[in-house]
Order: structure tokens, then C-alpha cells, then sequence
């Protein structure tokens, strides 16, 4: 099996994180055409339900509640 020759140094280490982590992104986002808020891209806005320019989600007015229990 493979062996390493030296220890990692401490720098070393603590460099390749910082360029793992640097690596990571945010994911993408979008302002939406319809209502102007920030959304995540390839999925229907959360304010208002448009995606691609059409209603892809029913949203219930404000002043509705859920029936039931």
C-alpha cells in the first residue's frame, strides 16, 4: 500500500482547505421577470409561482388560510 515519505506540514495542510473551500460556490440566482425577486435558477419563483414566463405554481392570496384542523 501507499505510504507517505514526511508528514504534511501544518501550511500545507491549512493551503489545500483554503482551496477546497475556495472551490465551493453559492448557487445561482436569478431575479425574476415577473415580480423582481431574487430566486434560485431553474426553479419557479417562491413569491409569486412564474417560471420561464408563465404561472408554474398556483399561490394562494395572503389572506387565505388552510381548511381543516
Amino acid at each position: 500500500m501507499a505510504a507517505p515519505k514526511s508528514r504534511t506540514s501544518h501550511t500545507r495542510t491549512r493551503q489545500r482547505k483554503a482551496q477546497w473551500l475556495g472551490s465551493l460556490k453559492s448557487p445561482g440566482t436569478t431575479v425574476c421577470s415577473n415580480c423582481g425577486e431574487v430566486t434560485q435558477m431553474h426553479r419557479a419563483c417562491p413569491e409569486c409561482g412564474h417560471y420561464r414566463g408563465r404561472q408554474a405554481v398556483e399561490k394562494k392570496a395572503e389572506g387565505e388560510e388552510k381548511k381543516g384542523s
